[in-house]
């Protein structure tokens, strides 16, 4: 084990961010280049893209769950976590590299139109980043000891790669994607291969009573798997009835799929939230569940924003030419990433120290709503828009660090792989909520401030669910709370 390893020094926790770091500068370079690339090279129309982008979801749905599994359970090349990294880093570098040659590709394999190209590269792309994306969090919360150093591990992971997130953004909006792409694809690899090199991780998982081989087998049954995500069982519907719609060409004129697994969902959440929790057994699926509901809540608002923020803009700011637009769109994300960026390590480990994970991530969640609400009645310029952007951005910092420190606490150690790919699904579920039903809704409303008010009830519930999250109980907790109970016990006596 390498010194800084061992004494858990800063080096070490930047270090053990650089994984992580790989695949979200890879993903800000899809965000950022790859519907400009499909439009404006290619030629593909606005329907077009938004099926290129549906293979990202999908992909995160196949992906992550099936190497958590297995990355549970393997060991080769002197690391459970290692292999899926660097395997995953060396994909996506090169399928960064196939973006700006989908033609060619095209061309050299005789292939009429690029539709086809450009959709098996971006989903060997999302497979690739999600094949990572698992275990470089995964293998956080491995080296890592329960409490304020594993929270520790996971907003260094989101202050590092929130900054050079907000770096590939500059990159692209100073220089042009062409940068972006090709020098993406260099810090790829760099923070994808040589890091984990240096990372030593624990040969055996540490597992819980209830964790032996034969019960875990049980628990891992697609059964149980499937019956774990029931508060998301709503979006997988939905999901599944509107990407077949949109496979056949079909188009409804009215809401009635919608209202059904609306109600559907709503009654899921309800059910699991009045669910009684068993403090300290990581066998029980119910504080996960719950997990679960919160973040997809999230998820929906967040994602609504970053998908239709220029439909606002356009509307909001019609004299604004499609340039002035885009500048504002992008210093919008520039804002809300670099907010994203800075909070974690300097403001919100110190307070979910003080006050708790889940109560530091609930107040979060809130001020995100508020800045939906400032968004939604007063975004009506650039300045006021960037401002509230900001706002935004304290929920944003929050949720992409603290709920993954919260599920690692949990959760048992020795399927962590898994749980954290069952939790990717309250992320993608909801992208694909929000590319293919609320694309809809919005494409029909005459006022485009819908996409605020959208994301604001959605963050307005994540919050409220989240308020029935217990904080997370640490095994060093436990004992000693048993430790003191059984004093009590004998000076009673």
């Amino acid at each position: 084990m390498h010194p800084i390893q061992k004494n858990k020094t800063p080096a070490f926790f930047a270090l053990l961010s650089l994984p992580s770091t790989a695949m979200g500068f890879a993903l800000s370079i899809q965000i950022s280049a790859l519907s400009w690339i499909l439009t404006t090279q290619y030629g593909l129309d606005i329907h077009d893209v938004g099926l290129v982008w549906a293979a990202g979801p999908l992909a995160g749905i196949i992906g992550q769950v099936i190497i958590g599994l297995i990355s549970d359970k393997v060991w080769f090349w002197n690391g459970r976590r290692r292999p899926f990294i660097l395997i995953g880093g060396v994909l996506a570098a090169l399928m960064l590299l196939a973006l700006p040659s989908i033609d060619v590709i095209s061309e050299n394999m005789g292939i009429g139109g690029i539709l086809g190209v450009a959709i098996a590269v971006a989903l060997t792309l999302d497979l690739a980043i999600n094949v990572s994306f698992n275990p470089t969090r995964s293998i956080i919360a491995d080296v890592t000891e329960e409490g304020p150093e594993r929270t520790k591990g996971f907003t260094w992971m989101q202050t590092i790669s929130g900054t050079f997130g907000v770096l590939a953004y500059a990159v692209g909006a100073i220089w042009n994607n062409f940068v972006l792409i090709y020098g993406g694809v260099v810090v790829v690899l760099l923070f994808s291969l040589i890091p984990p090199l240096f990372i030593t991780e624990p040969r055996e998982l540490a597992a819980e009573d209830d964790d032996s081989s034969e019960s875990s087998g049980k628990q891992d049954s697609w059964k149980n798997i499937f019956m774990s995500i029931r508060p998301l069982w709503g979006f997988l519907v939905y999901d599944i009835y509107a990407m077949g719609q949109r496979l056949l060409g079909m188009v409804s004129d009215h809401y009635y799929a919608e209202i059904a697994c609306g109600i559907i969902t709503l009654l899921l959440v309800i059910q699991t939230l009045m669910e009684r929790e068993r403090p300290g057994d990581r066998a029980d699926v119910t504080p996960f569940r719950k997990v679960l509901a919160a973040h997809s809540f999230s998820w929906v608002g967040i994602q609504t924003m970053f998908v239709f923020l220029i439909a606002y803009l356009q509307y909001q700011l019609p004299h604004l030419s499609d340039i002035d637009t885009g500048r504002v769109g992008s210093t919008s994300f520039l804002v809300l990433n670099a907010v994203g960026a800075a909070l974690p390590a300097l403001v919100l480990m110190p307070i979910a120290n003080r006050i708790g994970l889940v109560r530091t991530h609930t107040l979060c969640i809130w001020a995100a709503a508020f800045g939906y609400v400032l968004l939604y009645m007063f975004g009506t310029s650039p300045v006021l828009i960037f401002a509230f952007m900001g706002v935004v951005g304290i929920g944003w910092a929050a949720i992409v660090s603290l709920p993954f420190a919260i599920v690692s606490q949990k959760v048992s150690q020795a399927r962590m792989g898994m749980f954290m790919g069952l939790f990717n699904l309250s992320v993608v579920l909801p992208q694909l909520l929000v590319s293919l039903g609320i694309a809809l809704l919005i494409s029909r409303a005459p006022d485009k401030s819908i996409v605020f008010g959208i994301s604001m009830v959605s963050m307005a519930a994540s919050a409220i669910i989240w308020g029935f999250v217990k904080e997370p109980v640490s095994d060093d907790a436990l004992d000693t709370s048993s430790s003191d109970k059984g004093g009590l016990s004998q000076a009673s006596r």
